[in-house]
């Protein structure tokens, strides 16, 4: 991860803009999006009418640990779910602003520079992140991961779809 400090305050009201559009247009449960520096400053940040009290610290947390291990925090899940006192010790390291689900995306420039981080809470992690990837995107940048898990839209808070 190379990293660059200029996330402008106009593109990350973009992502977290558009995020939110493609979460109402997908009919998704309220959400709240941030958006990071590649120092961890909050640049913005909104949450919609409805979201959770602690959809704020999770979506923090998501793009927080995105940027502090360098990988998205489902990458962050896929390789270190299975150890369990590694992730306590990121945890606690982190001062609790560790979340290792899916949701939290690095945002690259054109040149591969890692410039900030989107983090995403309130509906299932696979939306969150779709969501994220989806708007980052649409900010003229480069998503990492570059594609949100192809099973997205059958992911359900209140179980699979049938």
């Amino acid at each position: 991860m190379r990293l660059k400090t200029n996330l402008a305050l106009e593109k990350a009201a973009t992502i977290v803009d558009e995020a939110l559009r493609l979460a109402r247009q997908e009919n998704m449960l309220p959400q709240t999006v941030v958006v990071l520096d590649c120092g961890g400053k909050i640049i913005a940040v909104k949450s919609e009418d409805g979201s959770g009290l602690v959809r704020f610290g999770i979506a923090m947390g998501k793009a927080w640990g995105a940027l502090g291990m360098g990988i998205s925090s489902r990458l962050i899940n896929e390789r270190l779910g299975g150890r369990p006192a590694f992730l306590g010790a990121v945890a606690a390291v982190s001062e609790g602003k560790f979340v290792p689900v899916a949701g939290g995306v690095l945002i690259d420039d054109a040149d591969g520079f890692t410039i900030g981080a989107v983090g995403i809470s309130g509906d299932t992690s696979e939306k969150d992140e779709y969501c994220a990837i989806s708007a980052i995107i649409a900010a003229g940048f480069r998503p990492e991961p570059a594609a949100a898990d192809p099973e997205w839209q059958n992911s359900s808070l209140s179980g699979p779809k049938k």
